[in-house]
C-alpha cells in the first residue's frame, strides 16, 4: 500500500460517515453511508429502502468522506474510487459499525452493505493559517 492510500485510510478511520457517488438512469447521485476499513477495503452501510445500492452495486462509484464541519484548524478530504459489490459481511465486520440507526427519511433502516476495494485513493489537506481563521471566526 501506498504511503498515500495509508494515509487516507487513517484519515478516513477519525469519521463514520461519507457519501457515496455513483449515477442512477444517467444522472449523479450522492447518497450518505456508514464506513469501516476493514482488509484493505472500504465496507459501506447504506439504508436498503432509498435503493440507491441497486446503482452502485457492480459498479464503478467514488466514496468521499472529510471533517469540515470539525471545527478543527487544518481541514482533509479523502476519496477512493473503485468498484463496489454488494456483500453480506461477517458478523465480525457487522459488530465494527456499532449501533444502527433506527430510520433514514422515516421509515425503518434496513442496511445494505457494499464493498469497496480502492483503484485509486486522493487526499486533499486543506491549511490555515491562525491569523486568516480569526478574521473570520464569528
Amino acid at each position: 500500500m501506498s504511503t498515500e492510500e495509508l494515509r487516507a485510510i487513517e484519515l478516513l478511520n477519525r469519521v463514520s460517515h461519507g457519501h457515496v457517488a455513483t449515477s442512477m438512469r444517467a444522472m449523479p447521485l450522492m447518497a450518505p453511508a456508514r464506513h469501516v476499513v476493514t482488509g484493505g477495503s472500504v465496507l459501506l452501510r447504506m439504508h436498503a429502502g432509498t435503493g440507491y445500492h441497486r446503482a452502485c452495486g457492480g459498479g464503478v462509484v467514488a466514496y468521499g468522506a472529510d471533517n469540515f464541519g470539525s471545527g478543527e484548524e487544518n481541514l482533509w478530504s479523502v476519496q477512493f474510487t473503485g468498484t463496489a459489490e454488494l456483500v453480506d459481511p461477517t458478523a465480525l465486520e457487522i459488530e465494527l459499525f456499532d449501533s444502527s440507526p433506527n430510520s433514514v427519511d422515516g421509515e425503518a433502516f434496513v442496511p445494505v452493505f457494499m464493498r469497496l476495494e480502492p483503484q485509486f485513493v486522493i487526499v486533499h489537506m486543506i491549511e490555515y493559517a491562525r491569523e486568516r481563521q480569526s478574521q473570520h471566526a464569528a
